[in-house]
């Protein structure tokens, strides 16, 4: 399932897709999946047809934020995919809790930072 994950969010051009190997490490799932979406609208469109596979397949998801378009959280049991615009990722910084770095928006890049 996290090949779908992945490959969902890569066909809608998803940036710093990133999975997180959960198990042995928390209870709340089994992999985490992270990634960047340039815009409200992007971020809302990779969530919706996420949302729509993974149902497809028979999974029951719940799903947080997906109007807004800011911080999309899909929790589908086993698997969990946080979507973000790329500011609002940097701002959170999930990656630092299990000790990865979080990749930086493309303007803080361009600039330096």
């Amino acid at each position: 399932m996290v090949e779908t994950v992945v490959n969902s969010i890569d066909d809608d051009k998803g940036e710093d897709i990133i999975v997180i190997d959960l198990r042995g490490k928390s209870s709340i799932a089994d992999h985490m999946v992270v990634a960047s979406g340039r815009s409200q609208r992007q971020v809302g469109a990779m969530a919706q047809h996420l949302l729509e596979k993974l149902k497809a397949k028979g999974l029951k998801v719940a799903a947080e934020g997906i109007q807004q378009g800011d911080w999309v959280l899909l929790d589908a049991g086993d698997i969990i995919v946080h979507l973000f615009r790329p500011e609002v990722r940097a701002f959170y910084a999930l990656e630092k809790m299990w000790g990865l770095q979080t990749p930086q928006p493309a303007m803080q890049q361009q600039m330096g930072a």
